[in-house]
């Protein structure tokens, strides 16, 4: 019997878990979830992007989702300016006795250590009184500095760092809130965006550096973080918008995990709006985007992963990867414990049942 699923958003990830609930046999869409009128009342098939209608019908009414009693709500909606509002409808989910696999909020991959005590005790009060689970991940926080670097080092004897890193240029990922609001593109060199605000870099990626660690058996000492950000030197488009001369058009930051006086992990995004800016920041292995595994030891490993699509760039190929890293565990997340569960929690999630799809 395949397991019951809502579907909660459309947007950049959600159109694409959408198509993945769709096309998984493991899995049935139930219901779904949209934020604004303008969708409600379409069928899921047309906001997927697909030839066929599903005849489930979108709504912005959640009570009425979850009195379909789903086994899974795929909760992919915007939450980094409407942190407080995602949390709601996360403990909301889970008291009503909903399993959730999410793309965000991104530090609930791992929130031992970057959330306060009392704020993941709400989310696993809600899980206990529900008897459901909550799984966070994605590709960054996600697969490729949780799962990929854990792996490689079971095959060392030694380890002096491990550092992943995104090399990506976003010109193409077209999401106006996230580029200029959040992240800062296109503002003046001297404003400081809500990314950059002391502590949000640590407080997102922490996730990341602090589950490495917990991976490899290490109590961090402190987690540190820095940035650097460059002009744009013309005035220039992107899907977002427009970055005029002299406003923040690429940035590099680093999220570090140290134990004594070592740097043990780092998790390090260097973001271009075009190819040409910053030629002295680390350059993507391939194309315009890749991510790239860094561990030092006995032995070390140099491992770059290079997102392609025969249907986009490699923009959207991370979107589509995001989305069906959550929408192929949701078997695993309903049938393993309840609470907030994080990648050790769960047996290997593969892409069973989507071969030839």
């Amino acid at each position: 019997m395949a397991y019951r699923v809502v579907q909660w958003s459309t947007g950049n990830v959600g159109k694409h878990a959408l198509a993945g609930i769709l096309a998984n046999p493991a899995l049935e869409l139930v219901g779904l979830w949209v934020s604004g009128p303008g969708k409600a009342g379409a069928d899921a098939g047309v906001l997927a992007g697909l030839d066929e209608l599903t005849g489930v019908i979108a709504t912005s009414d959640a009570d009425a989702l979850f009195a379909l009693r789903p086994d899974c709500i795929v909760y992919t909606a915007m939450t980094d300016n409407r942190i407080v509002e995602a949390l709601e409808d996360l403990r909301r989910i889970l008291a009503a006795g909903i399993n959730v696999v999410a793309s965000a909020p991104v530090f609930l991959q791992y929130p031992y250590g970057v959330l306060p005590d009392d704020m993941i005790k709400t989310l696993e009060d809600a899980a206990v009184q529900g008897g459901s689970s909550l799984w966070v991940n994605g590709i960054d926080p996600g697969f490729a500095n949780d799962l990929l670097p854990l792996a490689l080092t079971g095959t060392c004897r030694s380890i002096e760092q491990v550092r992943c890193m995104e090399i990506i240029d976003y010109a193409t990922y077209d999401n106006r809130a996230v580029m200029f609001d959040i992240m800062g593109f296109g503002k003046p060199m001297d404003e400081t965006p809500l990314l950059l605000q002391p502590g949000v870099l640590s407080l997102a990626w922490g996730s990341v550096v602090r589950q490495i660690a917990a991976g490899l058996g290490v109590e961090l000492d402190r987690v540190t973080e820095n940035y650097e950000r460059i002009a744009a030197a013309e005035e220039f488009d992107i899907a977002s918008g427009t970055i005029a001369a002299g406003t923040a058009a690429a940035l590099r930051f680093q999220v570090s995990g140290i134990v004594g006086d070592r740097v043990l992990v780092v998790l390090e995004h260097v973001t271009r709006t075009r190819a040409d800016q910053a030629p002295d920041w680390p350059e993507p292995a391939e194309g315009s985007g890749s991510y790239r595994l860094e561990i030092t030891g006995e032995p070390s490993y140099h491992v770059d992963i290079s997102p392609s699509s025969p249907n986009g760039d490699h923009n959207h190929a991370t979107l589509v990867g995001t989305a069906m890293r959550i929408v192929n565990a949701v078997p695993a997340v309903v049938e393993a414990r309840s609470g907030i569960l994080t990648l050790v929690d769960l047996p290997l999630v593969t892409g069973r049942g989507m071969v030839g799809r």
